[in-house]
């Protein structure tokens, strides 16, 4: 086979499902092996970081590896914040980019697309990916294409292949699988019974589970890890959506002073606080009312345990889950979990729309036709889906960047075959909304609630003072035909309810409901959010 082949294979070996990318002339020898051998469906979109959100969101929907393919300097260097989103929030995308050919790399003429040396664009990926890879040499390449594959299963977290094109069609081995790393199973035992010695020793313990509880698949295995050791759960800001089809104590998402105090108590005073692939970043602990004492805190993330001051390299997630039930006993314990208070019964009146009454209006719908994955972008709208049934949820919590909402939305349609419902502002939406036009050609047909209140609602939060996070109102609803879906602008409750039971019944097709605000609506969990974190600022200070 080629080399291109032998990629293609090793990439649907390793659990890949499709591709997205955009074409571009480095690029163009690959994406013809691509279209013509068939090996992965293959989606292109209008812009990089598109591309790069749409792949994020299939790797996080799927838990397996998505990948993003572009052309070399203008292409990938476009995508550079969508791959610094997922290596921040533990996302297994591939990045390929096509590259300047073998032959090319002699002349004396700058190459476009050049910026300072032909491997400048290599050493700046090399800071947001865990692993990289120059297809330079096709006898090292199988071996290379696999181990940048496991790691990036393994430490979920993109890497980067850049592919020469006069190297597309040159013949190569397959790509093989190579075993996983495994970890020391003498550490790994010590460290699952000074866990469990602590859990069995504590008055209060907790789990707090976090997003890599998805990525690696496990939530069915901590729900059963839960039910034996009789512990409530609860997830991070990041991990929400979490263990919407398991069966454990789930008490709901923690967010500190910004959230349901009940929660927030359970997990803040808890005397040995089980964390399972949580991100300790601000957006999951920044607003807690106290600081949380790393002597009853056992932390499992990044391929290590922290168990107090005892530190344990080198031991996956995976593993660590693995080790503890095999060390526990199963039992018929089925507690009930506590139904969070979601708010629900929109009044379908005449009144205008606040962000809760969106709550419930898609809480309503639920209920009805059940539930749909959710893509959100960051801002008010996320903030929104925490008032929102927990079902599946793909979003920035972290990287906080914009424009991620449509795109990813796109991505888990494509990867999972489900409708998803898109939650996005009107700030982001100018970014990459357009992505929508899309869809008509894969018959795609998301439903898209636009938050409109004219401004960056979230920044005006912060900083209401600035007339610069004044925006103009664009009437999106009116452009969606022509984009080959379906818009409709609403106003009131009534409206939005009537707006929401017309989208679910029309299929093949996106259906957008821009939804008017004044400036000043705010959901009550971003208000909260925003005055927890001046709270904490004044405590710092003081």
């Amino acid at each position: 086979m080629t080399l291109a082949e032998a990629l293609l294979n090793g990439l649907k070996l390793h659990g890949a499902k499709e591709l997205f990318g955009i074409p571009g002339d480095f690029a163009l020898p690959f994406f013809k092996v691509i279209e013509q051998s068939e090996i992965l469906p293959f989606y292109t979109l209008s812009h990089e970081p598109g591309v790069g959100f749409a792949a994020d969101a299939a790797a996080r929907g799927r838990g397996s590896l998505g990948v993003a393919v572009v052309t070399y300097g203008a292409g990938a260097f476009n995508m550079v914040n969508s791959v610094a989103c997922a290596y921040a929030e533990k996302s297994p995308l591939v990045v390929i980019s096509g590259a300047p050919g073998i032959s090319e790399l002699q002349g004396d003429l700058l190459l476009h697309h050049q910026v300072k040396t032909l491997g400048s664009q290599y050493e700046v990926f090399k800071e947001f990916t865990c692993d990289q890879v120059l297809l330079n040499d096709p006898l090292k390449a199988p071996e290379q294409i696999a181990r940048v594959l496991r790691r990036c299963l393994e430490e979920s977290r993109p890497v980067y292949i850049e592919f020469p094109r006069d190297l597309v069609n040159v013949l190569c081995d397959p790509v093989p699988q190579l075993p996983p790393t495994m970890a020391d199973p003498q550490a790994l035992s010590a460290c699952a019974d000074e866990i469990l010695s602590r859990l069995s020793a504590a008055e209060n313990p907790v789990i707090l589970a976090g997003v890599e509880v998805r990525r690696y698949g496990l939530e069915n295995k901590v729900a059963e890890l839960s039910r034996r050791l009789k512990l409530p759960v609860a997830t991070s800001f990041m991990g929400r959506g979490l263990f919407s089809d398991a069966d454990c104590q789930l008490i709901g998402s923690y967010i500190g002073m910004a959230g349901d105090q009940a929660i927030s108590n359970t997990v803040e005073t808890s005397d040995q606080l089980l964390m399972l692939g949580v991100i300790v970043c601000d957006s999951n602990f920044g607003v807690s009312a106290k600081r949380l004492d790393i002597r009853h805190t056992i932390n499992a993330s990044d391929q290590e345990v922290k168990v107090g001051y005892h530190l344990y390299q080198q031991l996956s997630l995976t593993e660590l889950i693995d080790e503890l039930l095999s060390k526990t006993t199963p039992n018929s314990h089925h507690a009930s979990p506590m139904k969070p208070n979601y708010p629900r019964g929109l009044e379908a009146d005449d009144n205008p729309i606040v962000p809760t009454d969106i709550a419930r209006a898609v809480n309503d719908l639920f209920d009805q036709r059940g539930a749909m994955p959710i893509a959100s972008d960051i801002g008010d709208c996320l903030f929104t889906a925490m008032d929102m049934d927990n079902t599946q949820l793909v979003a920035p919590g972290y990287y906080a960047t914009m424009g991620f909402g449509v795109p990813a939305g796109l991505g888990l349609q494509a990867s999972t075959g489900q409708r998803p419902l898109i939650l996005v502002g009107d700030g982001a939406f100018q970014m990459t909304g357009w992505e929508l036009g899309n869809c008509r050609r894969y018959g795609w047909d998301p439903i898209v609630l636009l938050f409109n209140n004219s401004c960056w609602g979230m920044l005006a939060t912060f900083q209401p003072e600035s007339r610069f996070n004044q925006l103009d109102d664009w009437h999106f609803a009116d452009m969606m035909g022509s984009m080959g879906g379906d818009g409709v602008r609403v106003q009131t409750r009534a409206e939005l309810q009537q707006a929401l039971s017309q989208a679910v019944e029309r299929r093949g097709r996106f259906q957008l409901i821009e939804i008017m605000m004044t400036a000043d609506a705010r959901s009550a969990t971003l208000q909260q959010f925003v005055e927890a974190q001046g709270r904490r600022t004044g405590m710092r200070k003081g």
